[in-house]
């Protein structure tokens, strides 16, 4: 294990694409480039309030020092390390189904990329660490409560299995940061923060999409090259076909990442294009939220209110939306005018496919014709959205159920998952008495079913009212919930009988508590 401090990093981002020659963070439009020099901007009181222990470790990190200190400098950008060359990269986007231009990192800024002792190289990235180049009217900051809610999601995500980036630490910088939360016009000044987040690449869709739209198809071509190099290295960059194979795998990548999505319950609330990781990962925790109630049509970005975009049960269909405007980007890459088509159906066929297997595991059931999982999956629907249900509850739940479970015993099993303990709706019966037949038919063990349900079916999340309680009680001074909140996030899938309280269904209180349902983009 080496220390933060020891290290050393490296700049193949910078060193193999074309650059701005200004260094100044006056936001502008920045035209012929891949990303633009800038210095973090100092912060007062750099405190490192906590880090991801299991990320030090798979980073052959030495632990960090929390606190103020040498790290807490490094990990709000008040100091560089070796090798470290800081930049904001410059990317556009489709927001909201609209082309926007321009956007780039308006607070995150790279620190350069680390490589751990297996080899693999690591991009430090600052969130929050201000002013640059792409920041438009921003300023550049983070606020604690989005901070600590992306610092904590991003590895909860990891240990769920889910492909993601990750956060190695969570800073406050003792400046305060004025917000306007639900865009109300009750602006108030917030404790400042930053996350180091940490990745492969954080190089998404809009890093293509600009320099298409400005037309600069030799920059492109330099930055898909780069990838493909970097992270795709199986593929051959001098087959004339490399291209189109590339896409392809992004798009089976992205239809991986959105089925782990529906799989645990993770609503994004913000899947524009510019928040699409060309490595399929999942990136830019802002308005998210999990199914605390099951409902497809449920998103948790106010925002995204009227015409509900990015809800749970429309996440396939903009994941797919938003490939088609990554391969229009690629075109004038590809050889085949049908390339783009071709990369859509591998999405199409590889999201059926995981999303068929994942469903097969959390149901504990063999696997079915296509005809006869849609039967078992239409009346879970049905089921689920008869009465509130907690979804992750449910499921968990659900593996208590054997093939010679009545009806009657499985509502009993199931009630703990119901918001509402009044009768029980013929929906939920009638999966039952389905889901018993169909154990009956596969003859499973019930011991290697459950095993199979209890891996796939996660029994803690850091749902939104956790992390609120959380964000509270850091705003009181106390770190004792968040670091619980942490620990607890490493084993989703075992009982963890000291954190028992950490996996109830969402208070009542917390319905409409601000960050606890419906979230803004404000941060």
């Amino acid at each position: 294990m080496q220390s933060l401090l020891s290290s050393s990093f490296y700049d193949s981002f910078v060193s193999e694409l074309p650059g701005d020659p200004r260094s100044d963070p006056r936001p502008r439009q920045v035209a012929g480039v891949s990303y633009s020099f800038v210095p973090a901007t100092a912060v007062s009181k750099p405190d490192l309030l906590a880090y991801s222990a299991r990320l030090c470790e798979d980073l052959g990190l030495a632990p960090l020092q929390t606190g103020p200190g040498p790290d807490a400098d490094v990990l709000t950008g008040n100091r560089l390390l070796s090798g470290m060359k800081p930049y904001a990269s410059c990317y556009g986007g489709h927001q909201f189904g609209h082309w926007a231009g321009q956007l780039g990192d308006s607070r995150a800024i790279s620190l350069g990329e680390y490589r751990d002792p297996h080899g693999k190289m690591w991009e430090f990235q600052l969130k929050g660490a201000g002013l640059t180049a792409y920041s438009r009217r921003g300023d550049g900051r983070a606020v604690l409560r989005s901070s600590l809610r992306e610092f904590i999601c991003s590895e909860a995500m990891h240990h769920l299995g889910v492909p993601t980036t990750r956060a190695l630490s969570l800073a406050l910088t003792g400046d305060e940061v004025l917000r306007d939360m639900f865009y109300d016009g009750h602006a108030a000044f917030e404790p400042g923060a930053i996350v180091c987040r940490v990745a492969p690449s954080f190089i998404r869709f809009g890093n293509f999409e600009i320099h298409h739209v400005r037309r600069e198809t030799d920059i492109l071509k330099r930055l898909a090259n780069y990838v493909i190099a970097g992270h795709y290295s199986h593929l051959d960059v001098h087959d004339p076909k490399v291209y189109q194979q590339w896409f392809n795998e992004i798009a089976g990548r992205t239809a991986l990442m959105v089925a782990h999505w529906m799989r645990v319950g993770f609503v994004h609330g913000v899947m524009n294009t510019d928040n699409m990781s060309v490595l399929g990962l999942t990136i830019d925790y802002g308005p998210y939220g999990w199914m605390d109630v099951y409902d497809p049509d449920w998103t948790p970005n106010t925002t995204d209110a009227a015409t509900r975009r990015y809800r749970f049960g429309n996440q396939a269909q903009v994941a797919q939306w938003n490939l088609e405007k990554m391969g229009t980007a690629l075109r004038t890459l590809f050889q085949d005018e049908d390339a783009i088509d071709h990369g859509l159906e591998c999405y199409r066929k590889s999201f059926e496919a995981y999303y068929a297997e994942m469903m097969r595991n959390k149901l504990g059931i063999r696997e079915r014709t296509p005809y006869a999982m849609r039967q078992v999956l239409s009346a879970l629907d049905r089921s689920l959205r008869a009465q509130e249900t907690d979804m992750t509850l449910f499921f968990r739940l659900l593996a208590r159920v054997d093939a010679d479970t009545s009806v009657e015993a499985g509502v009993r099993i199931l009630a703990d998952a119901f918001y509402d303990s009044g009768q029980t709706p013929a929906a939920v019966q009638d999966f039952l008495q389905l889901y018993s037949a169909v154990l009956q038919e596969d003859h499973l063990p019930g011991l290697e079913r459950r095993d199979v349900m209890q891996r796939s079916n996660p029994k803690y999340l850091p749902r939104n009212y956790l992390a609120q309680q959380a964000i509270d009680a850091v705003m009181q001074g106390d770190r004792t919930v968040l670091l619980r909140l942490l620990k607890m996030i490493e084993r989703p899938y075992d009982e963890q009988e000291d954190f028992a309280d950490l996996s109830a269904k969402r208070p009542e209180w917390a319905r409409h508590k601000a960050g606890c349902s419906a979230l803004s983009c404000s941060s």
